[in-house]
């Protein structure tokens, strides 16, 4: 299958999308050959699920789910972005759903795609998007006691932050000061 018909049988599938859901789907993009469907939150996982269990979609793949911050730039705040994938079919659809800073919860889809766990969990701790119905939704990069989340735009990038410094990098530095006395730096 060349670009030319990818890109137009991912076309035909969002128009589909809008048509089966036209209070869900926002908005359908065409950038570089890529579709995407804009979705509002609410109905996520049915959506998903649709394009999931409907044979003639078949998206069995979720090739990665992330987060995105536009603080400042658009509202909604954030978004998760799917990349969908139909192994049978060999098809893609990139779902993009709106999450507002105020409440930022969504539906979960480790139930319709194991792969989401993973991702769901990353998406968390980086963004602090939480999703409902995660079956184990806990940090998994940083540590348990990290404050904040590293990846949306409003967080600190000075590596000196005082008393928000995270507690474990300051009991390194001190243990790496006690050891130089013994020749261990």
């Amino acid at each position: 299958m060349d670009q030319t018909e990818a890109k137009l049988i991912a076309q035909a599938i969002a128009e589909g999308l809008k048509e089966r859901y036209p209070e869900e789907v926002k908005e359908i993009r065409e950038f570089r050959g890529q579709v995407s469907v804009l979705l509002r939150k609410d109905r996520v996982k049915e959506i998903m699920e649709y394009l999931h269990d409907t044979s003639e979609l078949c998206f069995s793949y979720l090739r990665d789910l992330c987060g995105v911050d536009y603080l400042g730039r658009k509202t909604p705040r954030f978004e998760v972005v799917y990349q969908l994938y139909s192994v049978s079919h060999r098809h893609m659809l990139r779902i993009r759903a709106e999450v507002p800073e105020e409440d930022p919860v969504i539906d979960s889809v480790v139930s319709i795609w194991d792969g989401a766990n993973w991702h769901e969990r990353e998406c968390y701790d980086m963004f602090g998007i939480e999703f409902r119905g995660h079956p184990d939704l806990r940090r998994i990069l940083m540590p348990e006691d990290w404050e904040g989340h590293p990846l949306r735009r409003d967080y600190p990038l000075k590596s000196d932050l005082g008393e928000k410094e995270w507690k474990g990098f300051t009991e390194t530095l001190e243990l790496s000061e006690k050891n130089k006395a013994y020749g261990l730096d």
